[in-house]
C-alpha cells in the first residue's frame, strides 16, 4: 500500500451492506405446495365451507310438532232449542237440542244421558251420531227419584274425535231447567201433591 489516506473496504465487507442471504434447501412438500397452491387453497376453502355448512344444518330448528287435535268437549257447543210436542209419548216428553263441533276434525256423539235415577232417556237418532239437532224423549219411570224442581239440570254426554274420547256434563241453561221442572210437574202432579215435602 502506498499513499495517503484511509484504507478503503473491500468488497462485500460493509456494515450496511448485508450479506448475500443462502436459501436452505427446499423439502418436498414445500415445492409441492408451491406448485399446487390455487388447488390447495380451493380445496381449504371447500373443507372450512362444508364445515360451516354442516354446522349450520346440525344446529338447524326442528320440524315443528304435528298440531293435536282439541278434545272433543272443548270444540262442541250443545244447546237447548225448545219442547217438543210428540204425541203417543205415553207420559214421556220430549226436548229438541243442537250438539255443534265449533272446529276441528269431525265430533262422533256416542252416548247420551242424563244424572237422574228416576228419567229414562232416549234420542234420535240412537247413538252414535256426529253433531246435529236431535230430539231426546225422557220418560218418569219413577216419580219418588226426581226432583220437583231442577236447579241446573245437565245432559251426560260421551263424545270421540280423533284426539280422544271423553265424557262430559252439559248445563243447558234456564230455558231447560224451567221446561224440565214443568214437564216432571205435569208427568209425576198428583204424587208430588200427595208427597210430603223434604
Amino acid at each position: 500500500m502506498s499513499g495517503i489516506g484511509p484504507v478503503e473496504p473491500g468488497e462485500g465487507t460493509r456494515a450496511w451492506e448485508a450479506p448475500l442471504a443462502v436459501r436452505p434447501p427446499r423439502g418436498r412438500v414445500v415445492r409441492f405446495c408451491d406448485r399446487h397452491r390455487r388447488a390447495l387453497v380451493a380445496a381449504a376453502t371447500v373443507a372450512t365451507l362444508a364445515a360451516v355448512g354442516g354446522r349450520l344444518y346440525a344446529t338447524r330448528p326442528g320440524p315443528e310438532p304435528p298440531v293435536l287435535a282439541a278434545h272433543p268437549s272443548q270444540v262442541v257447543g250443545v244447546t237447548y232449542l225448545h219442547t217438543e210436542e210428540k204425541p203417543g209419548l205415553d207420559g214421556g216428553f220430549a226436548f229438541a237440542v243442537e250438539l255443534v263441533a265449533r272446529s276441528g276434525p269431525p265430533v262422533t256423539v256416542e252416548r247420551i244421558d242424563q244424572p237422574y235415577a228416576g228419567l229414562s232417556l232416549a234420542s234420535i237418532p240412537r247413538a252414535p251420531f256426529g253433531t246435529r239437532e236431535i230430539v231426546i224423549t225422557m220418560k218418569v219411570t219413577d216419580c219418588g227419584k226426581v226432583p220437583r224442581n231442577v236447579g241446573l239440570p245437565f245432559l251426560d254426554v260421551t263424545l270421540r274425535n280423533t284426539r280422544a274420547m271423553e265424557a262430559h256434563s252439559f248445563i243447558l241453561g234456564e230455558r231447560y231447567a224451567r221446561d224440565l221442572s214443568h214437564a216432571l210437574q205435569v208427568a209425576c202432579g198428583n204424587e208430588f201433591a200427595t208427597s210430603p215435602k223434604r
